[in-house]
């Protein structure tokens, strides 16, 4: 199954990570480096599908935070994609590049962390926290992981970002080689073969696996640059019971709340789906008020809507588990839908029970499929 919710974690937990990017904004220490921060990252172009023929590499495209992390002798800086200083919220990850053998450097890669095989991006928010004292508690609970996948400032101090990435991912693996593969800070896999890619996105997408990057291999290192790098995100789409609904201001439905039967039968609320035009709400009312009729969810019921909501019902109404829709969703992590989903269709031709958390995480006979191989290079 998917990476658990910690033991006693609750709604104010979840709201620990919902901090504006403001509220990280703090001063960089001067590093005698080539390249220092605040440093702008490669970006990447979304297309539809990975490019073919000569001259790519392939890597996953992690479900974390992106970091450039720095070194200079016992100076290491971690900074997130907006500039942001990430070090005090990572401290087993400082420790850990301090420990390396090399004393100057700057790599680029992603911050994850893994929770039985899967990656757990609400344990990444839950480190974005004020308190000191609860950030280090949850770096030895939850410990993060350093996925390397490039090369800015070698084990030497120099720049390498004007060589290729074929010449600077030859320079990473070299960097690597004294690094265990099993420790906090990891090289991040990469392959030539297309198909090997395609294989990563269909067999890890539902243990954290977010996509495919492709880069490439003659280019240079080009900070905030997207002509290089193209990223394919993995289509998710899943089956789910419509278990209740919430109306929205003036009587329309204003959003419908899904469901996932779990292993013990019991209809867990997941999500929602709300990106409905005026006329499509005022079309929904004919179809689930009929159905109205507790108790919808059987498991994990909904709470209340924000307080920030206005207009809206504070109660959402419960429905006969006989509705069935496709929705297309981008995150699954915590046992729900990350964000609001985007709904397809009606499905009545799937029945209602077959509705379960099988589509959004394997099933335990294929345990295999989790991302444990995949953060291991040598079984990349």
């Amino acid at each position: 199954m998917t990476a658990r919710r910690r033991p006693g974690a609750g709604a104010a937990d979840v709201a620990t990570g919902a901090l504006p990017a403001e509220s990280l904004a703090a001063a960089f220490p001067v590093l005698a480096l080539p390249v220092r921060p605040p440093a702008a990252p490669m970006e990447a172009k979304s297309v539809t599908s990975l490019p073919a023929g000569e001259g790519w590499l392939y890597e996953p495209k992690w479900d974390g935070f992106r970091c450039l992390a720095f070194r200079d002798g016992d100076e290491v800086v971690l900074q997130s994609k907006s500039a942001q200083p990430l070090s005090r919220y990572f401290p087993e990850l400082v420790q850990a590049l301090g420990r390396l053998t090399a004393a100057r450097f700057v790599l680029d890669g992603e911050i994850v962390i893994p929770v039985e095989g899967y990656l757990s991006f609400d344990a990444l928010l839950q480190r974005i926290h004020p308190a000191e004292s609860r950030v280090r508690k949850l770096a030895r609970e939850t410990p993060a992981v350093f996925l390397a996948f490039d090369l800015l400032v070698d084990r030497e101090g120099r720049a390498v970002t004007q060589l290729p990435l074929a010449q600077r991912r030859e320079q990473l693996e070299r960097f690597f080689a004294d690094v265990p593969g099993e420790g906090t800070v990891r090289l991040s896999p990469a392959t030539r073969d297309r198909r090997l890619a395609e294989r990563w996105m269909r067999e890890f997408g539902a243990s954290g696996l977010d996509g495919i990057v492709a880069k490439r291999l003659e280019a240079p290192y080009r900070p905030g640059d997207r002509t290089a790098m193209q990223k394919v995100k993995r289509l998710r789409t899943a089956d789910c019971v419509v278990g209740g609904f919430r109306y929205a201001a003036g009587g329309a439905i204003g959003s419908l709340l899904l469901g996932l039967y779990n292993e013990a039968g019991l209809l867990d609320h997941v999500g929602f789906a709300s990106s409905f035009t005026a006329e499509e709400r005022q079309t929904l009312k004919p179809i689930v008020e009929p159905l109205v009729e507790p108790p919808g969810f059987t498991g994990h019921a909904p709470g209340g809507p924000s307080r920030w909501s206005r207009g809206r019902s504070a109660e959402w109404q419960p429905l006969r588990p006989a509705l069935v829709c496709e929705v297309r969703y981008d995150h699954f992590s915590e046992d729900r839908f990350r964000h609001g989903t985007k709904f397809l269709r009606w499905r009545p031709d799937k029945a209602p029970s077959l509705c379960t958390f099988e589509q959004v995480r394997p099933p335990r006979s294929r345990r295999g499929s989790t991302l444990s191989g995949l953060l291991d290079p040598g079984r990349a």
